[in-house]
């Protein structure tokens, strides 16, 4: 298996203690915030060659490769999908730049969630707000693939604060809608648990596999995942029958003791891979 974490589960001043747990747990991909990744700068989405030489010999000192970017609107004010032309220009012009990062590292998947600046207020249908985001969402994957990257689009749960592609097939119909190389779905099997959707991942997995780019091992409020090896075997069974063989990347938020809780999350889907490989026979 590919495995990946995102490194939202360490304040900065950790990196190099946790890459270290990265490494010994046999990890190879990582998943980046540009602001942690990239903290020295004083623009992380607009950093020096130096700047991004640093980070880079850093994480590859621990054999870990770029394969997902989240966090893509940190620091952005006045900007949303659905609240006028103004906040929808400054979003564009946010992913753009987003995009644009990637292009520079070499990152091949970029996770769309921001659940805030994408809620579309009562007076625009849900039709109205699919249409708007698909037009744009057309046009930001073409900078994408202009820049060998894909946009992941994220369903967050209703309890995050949208009403936007709260449950995977939502993202899933949007991605088929939306019919552009450059627009995928990201799977997170935390927005199963919000939306009460686990009991049906191997349906949705085998429906959803030919969209999907990323997918995330998650818990709700990002909380240290996986929590449950017994259902994380069962979402990697899921994901491997239907076909999947990317990155399965574990999203958590850092804790008050982040690495302790980082390397019990690690023995966790450690455990599940165990129970997910069938037992050869004698």
């Amino acid at each position: 298996m590919k495995l990946a974490v995102s490194n939202i589960a360490w304040p900065a001043t950790e990196r190099d203690a946790a890459y270290a747990i990265l490494r010994d747990h046999g990890v190879t991909g990582l998943e980046i915030a540009p602001a942690l990744f990239l903290s020295e700068s004083s623009d992380p989405f607009v950093p020096t060659d130096g700047e991004v030489a640093t980070a880079m010999k850093r994480m590859q000192a621990a054999g870990l490769e770029l394969v997902s970017m989240q966090s893509l609107l940190f620091g952005v004010t006045g900007a949303a999908l659905f609240e006028g032309e103004e906040a929808r220009g400054n979003l564009i012009a946010a992913l753009e730049r987003a995009i644009a990062l990637t292009g520079r590292l070499g990152i091949p998947n970029l996770v769309f969630g921001s659940p805030r600046q994408r809620a579309y207020p009562d007076n625009l249908s849900a039709r109205e707000a699919r249409e708007q985001a698909v037009a744009v969402f057309r046009r930001l994957g073409d900078s994408a693939v202009r820049a060998r990257t894909r946009i992941a689009m994220e369903p967050n749960g209703r309890a995050y604060g949208t009403n936007f592609l709260n449950r995977v097939a939502e993202a899933e119909a949007f991605v088929r809608a939306v019919d552009h190389p450059g627009i995928v779905l990201n799977f997170d099997i935390g927005t199963l648990h919000m939306e009460g959707d686990f009991d049906a991942i191997e349906a949705i997995a085998t429906a959803a596999i030919d969209t999907i780019g990323h997918v995330h091992i998650s818990e709700p409020q990002l909380a240290p995942a996986p929590a449950d090896p017994a259902q994380a075997a069962r979402a990697i069974r899921a994901l491997r029958k239907a076909g999947w063989t990317g990155w399965h990347s574990i999203e958590m938020a850092a804790t008050k003791t982040p690495l302790a809780d980082l390397s019990a999350a690690l023995g966790r889907l450690r455990q599940a891979i165990t129970l997910a490989d069938p037992v050869p026979t004698p």
